[in-house]
């Protein structure tokens, strides 16, 4: 069942984030963005849909509204959900978000040292678009048409 986050939800968000995103820490050296983000602000600013199993927080998807395209923002899963398909619901359903919205692109950014969500995106037919080496790190930045047509 998927439902839209409310202001109630920010601290959940918030730690459903930090449980799916600390796997990374030891990889980068560091927290990536996602665990240092505000998220009572993200709730009010940003689409947030969770993703619930049993009563259960599994997922979460934070899309942005952009003038020619949704960006995804952030995707997250809890790690007892990992491998369940939660993560390909999530990403299907801003598909759907997109076309309600009447973008015909989705676009993400990722660490170019997640190579398994790299991967995993583009099984879903995202193309690398670029790559943007920055203070932080390398920055992948991934795009997908879909079938909506203004």
């Amino acid at each position: 069942m998927l439902r839209r986050a409310a202001a109630a939800d920010a601290a959940a968000v918030q730690a459903l984030t930090r449980q799916a995103y600390a796997k990374w820490v030891p990889l980068i050296g560091r927290e990536p963005k996602p665990m240092q983000a505000d998220y009572d602000r993200a709730v009010r600013e940003h689409r947030i849909d969770l993703a619930l199993l049993g009563g259960a927080l599994a997922g979460l998807i934070e899309t942005i509204d952009r003038p020619d395209h949704l960006l995804i923002e952030n995707v997250a899963v809890a790690p007892a959900f990992q491998g369940r398909g939660v993560g390909r619901r999530l990403m299907a359903h801003a598909e759907q978000l997109a076309a309600e919205q009447g973008h015909a692109e989705l676009r993400l950014y990722t660490n170019a040292r997640f190579e398994e969500n790299v991967a995993l995106y583009r099984r879903l037919g995202y193309r690398v678009d670029r790559d943007d080496e920055g203070p932080l790190g390398v920055a992948v930045h991934m795009s997908k048409r879909i079938g909506y047509q203004t």
